[in-house]
């Protein structure tokens, strides 16, 4: 029985049996694509990235060039991961000692973006659209609408969903210069009214 494809697939892409990929999704050069990974519709997966076992990917997520996406890892829709960024799933890893199976998970919330070259240390999760600066080593929690820089990574701002810094005036109230959206901060935390 022929399966439909309604993806694109570079002819060096290597996609293993049993993924499930969306509908518009592009896998480009030297992409290897694991066992029972998800990728949603639209998304983009740049050359040399390897998306390793179980993965899941939701919709319209762009992959940049040699990304690495190891087991234990979720990226939610509209997730952008930079080029050369790293995920890890092993926090103790030793090369004489085997650890498969005890991965830790890492959610990517939507909308969040991941800069070239991050690295983002597993078990700790990334808010909706977190800001991950490039070069950033990522060792806790995001919380949602945050930038982050740096190693170990700290938090300097916050980011609107259009990827702006935002600045709150004494009431923590801000408006994005491009979407005019309006958000609010309120004890630590970010929300769009």
């Amino acid at each position: 029985m022929d399966e439909k494809i309604d993806y694109f697939a570079h002819e060096t892409a290597v996609i293993d049996e049993g993924c499930t990929i969306g509908k518009g999704v592009k896998i480009w050069h030297f992409c290897h694509v694991m066992e029972g990974c998800i990728i949603g519709e639209g998304c983009n997966i740049g050359q040399n990235v390897v998306i390793s076992p179980g993965v899941v990917l939701g919709k319209n997520v762009k992959v940049q060039n040699n990304v690495s996406i190891y087991t234990g890892v979720t990226c939610e829709d509209d997730v952008f991961l930079g080029p050369s960024m790293v995920f890890t799933n092993v926090i103790n890893p030793r090369s004489a000692v085997n650890r498969r199976g005890s991965y830790s998970t890492t959610v990517v919330k939507k909308g969040a973006s991941i800069g070239a070259n991050a690295t983002i240390v597993c078990g700790h999760d990334i808010g909706e659209y977190a800001f991950i600066g490039a070069g950033a080593v990522v060792t806790k929690e995001v919380l949602p609408y945050a930038l982050v820089v740096g190693n170990p990574a700290r938090q300097t701002g916050w980011m609107s969903e259009y990827g702006h810094k935002l600045s709150f005036n004494k009431e923590g109230i801000a408006e994005c210069p491009e979407s005019r959206d309006i958000y609010q901060l309120k004890d630590g935390h970010v929300s769009k009214i």
